[in-house]
């Protein structure tokens, strides 16, 4: 159980009773805001370990809230809610603050598992393994969606950040692979092999891409 303390800020009254309804019986504590000028308002009276917002609202928006919530408490951490979520608004959000993010619709087992996900990383006080693990997700999000320049811009920022872990090397070799650059995308391989030669993808694509350059990964 958790004693977290929770900040729900959606415009919908559904959507504000389903996140909370979903998360008291684990033991957080639960408070909801209408929109960001109410969200800025509950943040002045008590402090907040994580802020679930939505994007588009009347007044101050989620973006907005997100960068001012930010600046108040830069230890907070944001999730983005979204029914409507595309790149530019997560690599936006993420750029402001947020550390991840779910779309609507969404299931109360949903919520709770972001929530518990981004709260554990909270909780082991790496700042750098979260940045990372939340460039990767993105920038598979954005491969999902078809922005592979896009995608291919955020890994690089992952490795940037930590460049002794192979997961997104093994990323950027696939979406090199899938944008027609095989040399690269075998390069890339071989180094999230060399990081950690346990690393099954790296050597699964690598084996892939080396027997049957025609076969191109699933992203």
């Amino acid at each position: 159980m958790s004693s977290s303390n929770i900040l729900v800020v959606d415009d919908e009254k559904s959507i504000r009773l389903t996140v909370a309804q979903s998360l008291e019986p684990q033991g957080y504590a639960v408070k909801t805001a209408v929109n960001g000028d109410d969200a800025l308002a509950r943040l002045k009276e008590q402090s907040f370990d994580l802020i679930l917002t939505d994007l588009k609202m009347p007044g101050i928006d989620g973006m907005a809230l997100i960068e001012q919530a930010v600046e108040l408490y830069p230890e907070i951490k944001v999730i983005m809610i979204s029914a409507h979520a595309t790149v530019d608004n997560a690599v936006g959000a993420m750029k402001l603050g947020a550390v991840d993010f779910i779309q609507k619709p969404f299931t109360p087992q949903e919520i709770r598992d972001i929530v518990q996900r981004v709260l554990e990383r909270q909780a082991l006080g790496d700042q750098e393994e979260q940045d990372y693990g939340a460039m990767v997700e993105l920038a598979k999000y954005q491969a999902s969606e078809r922005q592979f320049e896009v995608a291919i811009a955020q890994t690089k920022k992952a490795i940037g950040s930590d460049p002794s872990r192979p997961e997104a090397f093994d990323l950027l070799g696939m979406l090199q692979e899938t944008l027609g650059d095989r040399l690269e995308a075998l390069k890339n391989y071989r180094v999230a092999i060399d990081l950690d030669p346990t690393f099954e993808s790296a050597k699964q694509n690598l084996d892939r891409a080396t027997e049957d350059p025609s076969n191109r990964p699933t992203l």
